[in-house]
């Protein structure tokens, strides 16, 4: 095998065969690793700004100490590794559909695994986020009906371009206000999506939060020697 590429794991899931591959990138002169859903790339260490801006743009949102969050998506762990970074936050609930992908962080295979897994914050669950988020015992099984502050999803590429049909249902009035029924009143639901901001969405969100704001998050991307953009929903619960 060649020295600069190396798979690390592979396993077939119920979502298909997924890959999680490290490679020394001769641009960046770093290591970047990548997940590979079948033949689709999910996501790369070598773009994780709008990542860390859901965590940190859905944080500013909410007021207050000892937050209570949820993350829908593991990943590279950019997301959760920004969550914990607020000193504000009391615990949060990571929320991941793939085993493997658990079990990556679990054998600490990517850079930011020790400082999710070891924060005493913080508990991976493996479930179906869009399932739980319609149930009314919620996120966490140990406290069933319990409120959040702070919701924040990265799983699909964009509300419309969904990685399995059953996630659509979700990003209509009807999936929202369920997911609104865990946020704390001033709660804050955001979201990450690779498309520009979608004003028929916004309208979506509008109709079940009390504000919404779509931020557009710039970086560069060296591989093409332009900037790319992706997007980061904010949407908030009437206060108390």
């Amino acid at each position: 095998m060649n020295a600069r590429f190396e798979e690390l794991d592979w396993q077939q899931t119920q979502m298909g065969e997924i890959s999680l591959r490290r490679r020394h990138d001769l641009t960046l002169d770093a290591e970047v690793y990548e997940v590979k859903l079948g033949d689709e790339f999910l996501m790369s260490s070598f773009f994780t700004v709008a990542e860390v801006e859901l965590a940190r743009l859905g944080l500013a949102a909410v007021s207050g100490a000892g937050l209570d969050v949820v993350v829908g998506g593991l990943g590279l762990g950019y997301t959760a590794r920004a969550v914990l970074q607020d000193a504000r936050v009391g615990s949060l609930i990571v929320v991941e559909a793939l085993d493997a992908v658990i079990g990556w962080h679990q054998r600490a295979l990517l850079p930011l695994a020790t400082e999710i897994t070891g924060d005493p914050r913080s508990r991976l669950v493996q479930g179906d986020f869009f399932a739980l988020a319609g149930a009314d015992q919620g996120f966490d099984r140990d406290q069933p009906g319990r409120l959040f502050h702070a919701v924040l999803l990265d799983v699909d590429h964009t509300p419309r371009h969904v990685l399995h049909p059953s996630h659509a249902a979700f990003y209509t009035p009807d999936g929202l206000r369920r997911l609104a029924a865990h946020l704390r009143p001033g709660g804050v639901f955001a979201l990450w999506s690779n498309d520009p901001p979608d004003a028929v969405f916004g309208e979506v969100l509008s109709e079940v939060f009390d504000s919404q704001v779509a931020h557009v998050v710039t970086f560069p991307n060296p591989l093409q020697d332009h900037e790319a953009t992706n997007t980061v929903y904010v949407a908030r619960r009437a206060p108390a």
